[in-house]
């Protein structure tokens, strides 16, 4: 399944400004409700139930692997934001302000404040030379699930790779590594 999210351009008023101050709200909520469309009219296993996605979509995934634990079994999060008040100001204080005049806001819009949740199986894949979501981030939320002393996560890092891979060779290595996830659920 395919959503598109809360704000994707397209969409009337309610839709475009659901994430208003709650990045990983309603925006998480679609993709639980996608979840639970597929158990009840497709008959999925909802302990079969896996979720990933790059940049926005890793994290979303991280979100839901930390606030919706009992919904998704495994997530790969690719060049995950971890934390929003380390992210591009410009795009960010349109949707959450400004983080010194909304640091609520920024709290329960970042992953990292919401790592102890982890239940599930993730996969954290993120390029070393992204200059989009920097893989400090990604290395922040790491050292955050070792002081948690969780043992169901992995991080692969890609040397030459920067938001968007370009090496097939990376590609390759990424989806193999999402696919032995999901085939372990």
């Amino acid at each position: 399944m395919d959503i598109d999210y809360r704000a994707s351009s397209g969409y009337g008023r309610d839709t475009r400004t659901g994430i208003y101050r709650h990045m990983g709200g309603k925006d998480l909520d679609d993709n639980v409700d996608g979840a639970k469309l597929l158990v009840s009219k497709y008959g999925v296993q909802p302990d079969k139930i896996g979720i990933y996605g790059g940049s926005y979509g890793g994290f979303i995934t991280l979100m839901a692997m930390f606030t919706a634990p009992d919904v998704f079994a495994a997530g790969a999060a690719l060049r995950p934001v971890t934390d929003w008040a380390a992210y591009n100001q410009g795009y960010t204080s349109r949707i959450l302000n400004e983080p010194q005049n909304d640091s609520i806001a920024y709290r329960r819009s970042s992953p990292i404040f919401f790592a102890e949740g982890l239940k599930g199986k993730l996969l954290i894949c993120h390029g070393q030379v992204d200059d989009n979501v920097h893989i400090q981030d990604s290395y922040r939320l790491a050292q955050r699930l070792i002081e948690l002393r969780k043992e169901n996560w992995e991080m692969a890092s890609y040397p030459a790779e920067d938001h968007g891979f370009i090496y097939p060779s990376s590609w390759m290595d990424e989806y193999k590594r999402i696919l032995k996830l999901f085939e372990s659920m």
